[in-house]
């Protein structure tokens, strides 16, 4: 497997990535009450530092962005604190890692938000499907209320915010979600938006504002370089509706193109092949994402979209739970640990750290304590 393209290195903007294998965002639930990522967290992205670049579960910029109970935050400097902890585990081990921002927009309940208020989204249009609450609950969704042009304008301020938070964290970039029903995709979606204002579903120029006003923020705020975005078009979980993705996406990309971003995330879907619509359209570092709503991604499936040359990076989500070693299986060709559905979003290491490494040398944790153990000798 040493020819594989996946193991191939990719200079990413100035990050060295050793492969092209990325680990998509994936929400673990593995955060105090308040938001502060557990140490447990700082072990488990450690573990999976020989990735060619982390990228990790979303994570609120401000609590008014909160959506579940006990995911992450990235708004008090106890935040920062805790997420110090994790980027400086990784980069010990030596790896890379993203921050995703995830404002919830709609998505929430009172009982699942330390404000204990109505979550907001573009419009008063509730979401589907249960939410996580305090004590390990859940609860129906809620009728959200419908954002005002100031708080359209604050959660424009809440990420870049949150991104000056990351780097201080020692995060090596951000990546805002604009997928999988969340904030930003809420505004891009046919359903989800019926507002009669500049924001509005009216033109295209206006469905995409607010995501071109978030992005330029942070990449204000950050730099471009340490900015990247991850869309999902035509994505229909959670409720999600988009009848004709291609003009608004085209829209989105073509407004993004020259700002230098560190990468666009996307991932691909039947009704929809937006990678090979939107790869001609964007002259920078693609990641691709294959699996959404349909089978794990293969190494052979990844290594097919990289010979297509629809993308330059492939992000892989449930086979880096329970394969932390994942870029060494697929070097030595090696069989892949399944999923523990049981244990993944409750609280502590079951599930989440005690994966088993394919041998002791695939741990990049054994490089460091051999370094560490030879300086101090």
């Amino acid at each position: 497997m040493s020819n594989s393209a996946l193991l191939t290195p990719y200079e990413l903007g100035a990050l060295h990535l050793p492969n092209r294998i990325v680990m998509a965002p994936m929400s673990r639930h593995r955060a105090a009450e308040d938001g502060t990522p557990l140490p447990v967290v700082a072990d488990h992205y450690a573990q999976r530092a020989a990735a060619g670049l982390i990228v990790t579960e979303g994570i609120w910029p401000s609590r008014r962005g909160q959506s579940d109970w006990r995911l992450p935050g990235l708004e008090t400097a106890e935040h920062v604190r805790g997420w110090r902890a994790v980027t400086d585990a990784v980069h010990a081990a030596g790896g890379r890692i993203f921050a995703q921002l995830m404002h919830g927009g709609r998505k929430g309940h009172p009982l699942a938000r330390l404000s204990g208020d109505l979550p907001a989204g573009p419009s008063a249009v509730p979401a589907p499907g249960p939410v996580h609450v305090r004590d390990g609950g859940k609860a129906d969704a809620v009728l959200p209320r419908a954002m005002t042009r100031e708080e359209v304008r604050q959660a424009v301020l809440d990420h870049a915010a949150a991104a000056r938070n990351a780097v201080a964290a020692g995060f090596d970039g951000i990546e805002l979600h604009g997928a999988n029903s969340y904030l930003i995709h809420q505004f891009l979606a046919d359903n989800t938006n019926l507002r009669d204002d500049e924001y509005g579903p009216g033109s295209v120029e206006n469905r995409i504002r607010f995501a071109v006003e978030v992005v330029t923020a942070v990449a204000r705020a950050v730099g471009p370089g340490r900015t990247a975005l991850r869309l999902s078009p035509g994505n229909p979980q959670f409720g999600m509706s988009e009848a004709d993705p291609a003009p608004v996406y085209r829209a989105l990309v073509d407004a993004l193109d020259g700002l230098g971003l560190a990468y666009l995330h996307l991932t691909d879907d039947d009704r929809y092949p937006a990678l090979a619509d939107l790869r001609s359209r964007w002259h920078g570092t693609l990641v691709a994402n294959v699996g959404e709503n349909r089978a794990p991604t293969t190494r052979e499936a990844g290594e097919a979209v990289l010979a297509s040359g629809r993308a330059d990076l492939v992000s892989y989500g449930r086979a880096f739970i329970a394969n932390p070693d994942l870029p060494a299986r697929f070097a030595r060709d090696a069989a892949l640990t399944p999923v523990d559905p049981a244990h993944l979003y409750t609280h502590g290491a079951a599930g989440y750290t005690d994966y088993p490494f394919l041998s002791p040398d695939t741990d990049p944790r054994r490089a460091l304590a051999g370094a560490l153990g030879t300086r101090t000798r």
